[in-house]
C-alpha cells in the first residue's frame, strides 16, 4: 500500500512539472512567433524566402489580413501588418 502511494506521488509531481514547462514554454514566445501562430491557426499562405546575405522575408497572407516580417541577417526584424476591410 504505502509503495502504491509512493509511485501515486510521484506521477502527480511528474504530471504537475510537465504542465508547468509547457506554460512557461508559451509565455517565451516573441511576437513574430505569436504572429506566425495566429496566422497558421487562421489558414494563411505562408511565403519564406532566405537571401544569400542571410536575410529572411516571411510573407503570409488570408482574405482579410496581410503580414510581413523581414530579418536581416543581425537578427534585427521588422513585422508590417495590413488589414483589408
Amino acid at each position: 500500500m504505502r509503495k502504491l502511494a509512493m509511485i501515486f506521488l510521484g506521477a502527480i509531481f511528474i504530471a504537475t512539472s510537465f504542465t508547468s514547462c509547457r506554460e512557461q514554454k508559451k509565455e517565451e514566445m516573441t511576437e513574430q512567433e505569436e504572429i506566425i501562430q495566429e496566422m497558421q491557426d487562421e489558414g494563411a499562405d505562408i511565403k519564406v524566402k532566405e537571401d544569400e546575405d542571410g536575410d529572411t522575408k516571411i510573407k503570409m497572407e488570408t482574405d482579410d489580413k496581410e503580414v510581413k516580417i523581414k530579418t536581416d541577417a543581425d537578427g534585427d526584424s521588422k513585422i508590417k501588418i495590413d488589414e483589408n476591410n
